[in-house]
């Protein structure tokens, strides 16, 4: 999962929400597996790119409310950039049940600092 968020972070939703279901697949997660490799296999020529000039690093933040209908949990994710090209970025299950937007948006903002 590390070498594929510092390498291909635009996989890091898809494969985080289908990574919940890898103890019991079904048919619609083994579709959505071959929709990413196929994905995969398009972009194979895409790549992070620093480029010089400012290297100001920047913060963003997002959760949404309950998006797991199965144990409605809450997904948090955050990313930091510098230069304008992804450094780290996380995104992940809530470990507590959120009861409203604003909840999941402060737990995302004090878990990214």
């Amino acid at each position: 999962m590390h070498a594929m968020m510092c390498t291909r972070p635009d996989l890091c939703f898809a494969v985080g929400m289908v990574s919940r279901y890898r103890s019991n697949p079904g048919p619609n997660h083994w579709v959505a597996v071959k929709r990413i490799l196929r994905y995969l296999k398009g972009t194979s020529d895409l790549a992070l790119c620093y480029h010089g000039g400012s290297l100001r690093l920047v913060g963003y933040g997002d959760a949404d409310g309950s998006a797991d209908r199965d144990e409605c949990k809450s997904t948090l994710g955050y990313a930091f950039l510098l230069g304008g090209a992804a450094i780290y970025l996380v995104q992940q299950e809530a470990a507590l049940h959120l009861f409203s937007i604003m909840e999941a948006e402060y737990v995302t903002c004090t878990s990214a600092v």
